[in-house]
């Protein structure tokens, strides 16, 4: 049996901290796993459902968007992934007595992770302005306030339209469809917070902000060098990738700030040799770089590549570069100049160890490099990333076997979200054929990214606010103004599965439409449908739930969208799916049988395939298990879609974070028992945090220098310099961990962190919250709360 929800919050003076671990997986991830299955699901449940998880017969995991070999293992998943999957297939529901038993104050007291594990959502819910408690609502009276809400607009620009990367590319498609019709391209997404930056970087360097790679190419490649990133908890099934390449042979260079278990060593739970003989040892060298210091790493790289060339030769591919690459000479010139004291000072690395990494680049015959969240989160994010594009064009490390870019995604479709139209700024060329295949004028001038979204909203430049899926107030950066702004809003929609943060702060009115899982079964038409997903490579599958729904009274992502689009657009179509009143109708409205579309994804799929480049012959390729793999230039056929028809090499100024005396960097991170904003549970096992989350990591000799002691509670504050002076954010009562950080660097878990990043501090050119380096200082504080962090040997 399942077991009830929690009672009470993280009680945070349980905190206990031990020795971070060595090693990842291994006999407690199963353990854990099956626990928090148990928890949520029950035995039966949890057997019939995880073996399902990543199956081509199955369900597409909705954790992270790593992915699978043609050929799957009978257990296609992870512990994180378990998690995920238990977190959706809960037994636990929340109906309407939930809510008139809970007052929106008193939700609105309760942390992330008691939210969280509540339940699924069953019922349309509405919070009136003014009321106390939500009260249950008809799908027919939500989804009618909603189109009317939005016909009242005086602009639509006045109405902002979030994606999650859980959603599939059926709704995704649709939902960039309704928005365009509106008249607005007001679509951030998540993309904005995490891979914009690659994005960005990649789309002007080879032409495509994707990567290059597949999962063979990872088994394939000689060196693999992972850099920002923490497999063993945000993608742990990469970890079976690197140790295949392992096994042929390849190197790995880890390079973050923190060491991390599962590049240290991996037990594989499916192996005699993970659960048996010690594992795998995945990384050959750990680069422990300062925060920021990646752009002067790889800058360091590509300068002693050049310096071998010009003393030895053959380092470099000098045919592919003349053939396939523009601004090398530049380049070149730009490395000459660069001064080995000024990378030794961005990275902390001495000048030998950054010329051993650099040897490593230069004896393999074909390079990865793999990264997320760590380099993409920083002010100079896109030169960062543009300087490991240099690296690999140097020996034609772009369209050859075992060699590319590897932008590493978090949610499992945040990147077909992306693909099928989810964008702000949507290409000319998308425009069109929208506008062919529908018979209507698409908006043309770009809408808000996220940051954009929010300080509209804080503004009063917008009134509407819809949600599909995530969960936007705690994911967000500047959590108090995040708060204010959505407070300003006339009404927030949420599309959601299980209770967080955004149902509680709200606009002046709210509604939570519940949905269909990706565990869920979803029967419309007389038949069961299925949707898709695009992995972290470029691969689209099939996914298709098996669970009976938590409620009857559950509509689907898609059939939520499509009943919105026969209200709104009823008129335009020739064989409306949904009668609206007159008033809603739009003259300039896409053409489509709405009705149809919610009874039928297929036809949405040939939409999709009649609008985007590369879905030719889209339903036969993805059915019975099959994938269909988008072209990419550059890996296909070394074609680059930029402003000159080349992969640009480009100069780039060298930065890095200068940290004032008495401060420390911080970034933010997750925890292992969480993902995203989802709370799985209270511990950090890998990194030794256990039972609490208000945490801060810092470096034992920094901890003496600025005068605390290890298990002192105090308050973080952030100091950003803006347009207006000093700006000041704080955040109250973590306990400070002596843990092995770079000096004058510190780590400390999201959302309690976000409150910290200034809305304004963000990456240049992608706009991305700088959430990987914030300036902090430690404050005692005057009135510590009971209890201490507890530190044990083992």
């Amino acid at each position: 049996m399942a077991t009830k929800p929690p009672k009470a919050d993280i009680d945070e003076t349980q905190v206990r901290v031990t020795k971070p671990k060595k090693t990842a997986v291994g006999v407690p991830a199963v353990l854990h796993a099956l626990q928090i299955s148990q928890q949520q699901m029950g035995v039966g449940r949890s057997v019939q459902t995880l073996l399902r998880v990543n199956q081509k017969d199955g369900f597409d995991c909705p954790g992270c968007a790593w992915p699978e070999e043609d050929k799957r293992h009978v257990a296609e998943f992870c512990e994180n992934g378990a998690k995920a999957v238990a977190e959706e297939a809960t037994q636990r529901r929340i109906g309407p007595e939930f809510f008139a038993a809970h007052s929106i104050d008193e939700l609105r007291g309760h942390d992330d992770w008691w939210l969280g594990q509540q339940g699924r959502l069953t019922q349309p819910v509405v919070l009136d302005e003014g009321a106390t408690h939500y009260r249950p609502i008809s799908w027919d009276d939500a989804l009618a306030e909603i189109a009317a809400a939005l016909a009242a607009l005086d602009d639509p620009d006045e109405a902002v339209f979030y994606t999650s990367g859980r959603t599939s590319n059926e709704a995704a498609f649709l939902y960039q469809l309704l928005v365009r019709g509106l008249g607005t391209n007001n679509l951030p997404d998540c993309s904005n917070m995490c891979h914009e930056s690659s994005g960005s970087a990649l789309t002007e360097t080879i032409g495509i902000g994707k990567g290059t790679v597949s999962i063979d190419d990872i088994h394939d490649a000689d060196l693999l060098i992972v850099a920002g990133q923490n497999p063993g908890t945000n993608h742990p099934r990469m970890l079976s990738a690197l140790e295949k390449a392992k096994s042929r042979g390849a190197t790995i260079i880890a390079v973050n700030p923190l060491p991390e278990a599962g590049l240290i060593r991996f037990e594989n739970p499916q192996t005699v040799r993970g659960m048996a003989l010690g594992g795998t040892k995945l990384a050959d060298q750990f680069v422990q770089i300062r925060l920021g210091g990646d752009q002067a790493l790889f800058q360091a790289i590509g300068k002693h590549l050049l310096e071998a060339e010009a003393r030895e030769g053959g380092v470099l591919d000098h045919a592919f570069i003349a053939e396939h690459t523009s601004g090398f000479e530049a380049y070149r010139q730009a490395m000459s100049d660069a001064e080995w004291a000024d990378l030794v000072e961005a990275t902390g690395i001495p000048e030998a160890r950054l010329r051993q990494v650099g040897d490593a680049v230069k004896r393999s015959r074909a390079t990865i490099v793999c990264w997320a969240m760590g380099l993409t989160q920083h002010k100079h994010s896109v030169p960062m990333l543009r300087d490991v594009v240099n690296v690999l064009l140097l020996q034609g490390n772009i369209g050859r076997a075992g060699a590319g870019v590897c932008p590493v995604r978090g949610h499992s479709n945040v990147q077909g979200d992306r693909t099928v139209g989810i964008y702000e700024k949507p290409s000319t060329a998308f425009l069109d054929a929208l506008e062919a295949e529908f018979a209507f004028a698409p908006p043309r001038e770009h809408g808000f990214d996220t940051v954009q979204s929010i300080r509209a909203m804080r503004d009063g430049r917008v009134r509407f606010f819809m949600g599909m899926g995530g969960n936007f107030v705690s994911a967000t950066p500047d959590t108090a103004v995040v708060e204010a702004a959505i407070a300003r809003i006339d009404l927030s929609v949420q599309v959601s599965t299980k209770l967080n943060r955004s149902h509680v702060v709200t606009g002046r009115r709210a509604i939570i439409l519940p949905t269909l899982g990706r565990t869920d079964r979803d029967r419309r038409g007389g038949r069961e449908q299925r949707v898709t997903v695009e992995d972290s490579m470029g691969a689209v599958h099939s996914s298709r739930g098996r669970l009976a729904p938590p409620s009857d009274d559950l509509l689907s992502e898609v059939a939520i969208v499509a009943r919105l689009c026969g209200l709104l657009f009823a008129e335009a179509g020739a064989a409306a799916s949904a009668s609206g009143p007159a008033e809603l109708a739009r003259p300039n409205a896409p053409r489509a049988d709405w009705a149809a579309l919610e009874a039928d994804y297929a036809l949405i799929r040939s939409h999709i395939e009649a609008v985007v480049p590369g879905f030719d012959d889209f339903e036969r390729r993805v059915d019975k298990g099959g994938t269909l793999r988008l072209p990419n230039g550059p890996r296909d056929e070394r074609r680059f879609a930029t402003v000159d028809g080349k992969a640009r090499f480009t100069v780039n100024e060298l930065e890095y974070p200068r940290i004032p005396a008495g401060r420390l960097l911080l970034q933010t991170l997750r925890s292992h028992d969480q993902y995203n904003t989802t709370i799985y549970g209270k511990d950090d096992r890998y990194r030794g945090i256990h039972g609490g989350r208000r945490v801060v990591m810092v470096n034992a000799a920094d901890i003496t220098a600025l005068g605390f002691e290890d298990g002192e509670i105090v308050d973080l504050v952030s100091e950003w310099a803006g347009p207006d002076g000093v700006q000041e954010r704080r955040a109250e009562e973590f306990r400070i961990v002596a843990y092995p950080t770079p000096r004058g660097n510190a780590a400390a878990y999201y959302p309690e962190t976000n409150v910290l990043v200034p809305l304004d501090s963000v990456a240049d050119v992608s706009g991305t919250p700088t959430s990987k380096s914030v300036v902090v200082r430690l404050e005692r504080r005057r009135h510590p709360s009971p209890g201490a962090v507890s530190r044990l040997d083992a």
